[in-house]
């Protein structure tokens, strides 16, 4: 049997909102098109937009829909910088997602912008009072903060709340990068103090190729993408009015039953982690406390394994039937050290053995039976 443990990089659809994808794609009409097709179309995704909007704890009008998280951090960030007027900074913790990082570099080795790095702790966590420094230290320079809701590697919430409240001091607008969060803790938009937000559909169980980016009604984004001007003029294309239906509604099924499911979803992490305990000696926990509430995604765990290496422990467990990751599916197949751990302290050899699982919506108890029965074996294997 297949045990898939890495819905970090991707959960699976949700039925319902394969079926909604499926009803939804089968119908005709442009939704920017004038005939009754077209505006019918229209109506589906407004619709969808409204939903979605309601699960995000947003205005409809904010939703902005993308192709995924990583145009939405894109957008976020590039639109934000340039329309920024002259304002140069941007002000980004160590341990961000590829997305956010690369489109900074760009930035800065194209057009003018400057990186402000900002240290996170031992978990991974941004203190606010970092934050307030740096960008007391920025005087009026700073085009915009990003940081994640919560780390798509190692699992820790930020205190986004204290963040958003230290940026709208200063003046600068906060991104929030949600992908991780969305869909596994409570999001909630309006009281983020966020001006935009990221999330992507294939995280709670909608459709690859489908995002959203929150653009609070004050912030001020430039376009990357010239056409038609759908999407407030922000993201010109032709929505995409099925994806954007299903996207709905695995949203309103995650928000709906998100209690419940990080209740057992934890239940599942806590029960591997003590197992891995037990079989793997000095195996090491990243990330914040799981027994702390509220300091970590309930999905989440993220250990090292001393004198194993992560990528020939992830590959044996693969063929063992077990799939897991060492960090993040952006950098798969890429021979380095994950980014997150170097930035919270984590020592080049203890980085090596890391191994991330994460727990969804179709994880079960035997899933975690099978990972405990391969690991110890080929953990073994790989330190001899």
């Amino acid at each position: 049997m297949a045990v898939y443990l890495d819905h970090a990089a991707g959960t699976p659809m949700r039925p319902a909102a394969a079926a909604a994808l499926a009803e939804a794609a089968a119908r005709a009409g442009n939704p920017s098109s004038v005939h009754r097709h077209g505006q019918a179309a229209r109506a589906v995704l407004e619709e969808a937009r409204e939903r979605l909007a309601a699960a995000l704890d947003c205005d409809p009008l904010e939703v902005v829909l993308t192709s995924g998280g990583t145009e939405s951090v894109n957008l976020a960030i590039t639109g934000a910088y340039r329309a920024a007027r002259g304002r140069t900074d941007l002000v980004v913790p160590g341990g961000e997602h590829a997305a956010t990082v690369e489109a900074v570099d760009a930035l800065v080795a194209s057009e003018g912008a400057r990186l402000v790095p900002l240290p996170v702790d031992a978990d991974a966590r941004l203190d606010p009072a970092v934050l307030a420094a740096a960008l007391a230290d920025a005087r009026g320079s700073a085009a915009l903060v990003t940081a994640l809701w919560a780390n798509n590697e190692v699992g820790t919430i930020n205190p986004v709340r204290e963040l958003g409240d230290v940026a709208a001091e200063a003046g600068v607008p906060l991104h929030l990068d949600a992908v991780a969060a969305f869909g596994a803790i409570p999001v909630s938009f309006r009281t983020s103090g966020a001006a935009l937000l990221s999330v992507s559909a294939h995280k709670v169980g909608g459709p690859v190729g489908i995002g959203a980016l929150v653009v609070g009604r004050g912030a001020a984004v430039a376009p990357l993408l010239h056409g038609g001007g759908q999407e407030r003029g922000l993201r010109s294309g032709t929505p995409p009015t099925a994806l954007a239906v299903a996207f709905a509604v695995a949203a309103e099924e995650a928000v709906a039953t998100l209690a419940e499911e990080a209740r057992r979803e934890a239940r599942l992490r806590d029960r591997a982690l003590a197992g891995m305990t037990a079989a793997l000696p000095g195996a090491i926990v990243r990330g914040a406390d799981p027994g702390r509430p509220g300091a970590r995604l309930p999905n989440n765990l993220h250990v090292t394994v001393p004198g194993a290496d992560g990528e020939d422990l992830l590959l044996l467990l693969d063929a063992a039937g077990v799939s897991v990751s060492t960090g993040s599916a952006c950098l798969a197949g890429v021979a380095r050290i994950s980014p997150v751990l170097l930035a919270m302290g984590v020592p080049v050899e203890e980085a090596r053995g890391a191994l991330r699982i994460t727990f969804g919506h179709s994880s079960a108890e035997a899933d975690v039976d099978a990972l405990l029965a391969a690991l110890p074996r080929l953990a073994a294997a790989v330190r001899s």
